[in-house]
């Protein structure tokens, strides 16, 4: 629970979240009916993008790391299986996301 960890969490997920609502097309495609995810596509994308600046290589030592840490940000953490699954499924959007964040920052 460290306040700038707290901060990149939250600025990633604003960041993310704005990107998703201004254009949804590069959200994974999911069909009309269902069950909606737990783990909103912002979400997902923040954690990843957290799991790879803080340099976890290993998804179960995130996810426990997450669930330690990050639980007062993320009140649903999916398992490993399913956190691989929707990654898998949101590459894409990760690699939009990335440039963008990097052409937003960049100097």
């Amino acid at each position: 629970m460290t306040p700038d960890l707290d901060s990149l969490a939250t600025a990633l997920y604003v960041k993310t979240d704005d990107l998703l609502k201004a254009s949804p097309h590069l959200a994974p495609w999911r069909p009309a009916m269902g069950i909606a995810p737990q783990l909103t596509d912002a979400e997902l994308v923040t954690l990843a993008m957290m799991q790879a600046m803080l340099g976890f290589t290993s998804e179960a030592r995130w996810l426990r790391y997450a669930r330690s840490h990050l639980r007062h940000l993320f009140p649903y953490l999916p398992k490993q299986p399913g956190y691989n699954k929707r990654l898998r499924k949101a590459a894409e959007l990760l690699r939009q996301v990335t440039r963008r964040l990097a052409t937003d920052t960049s100097a």
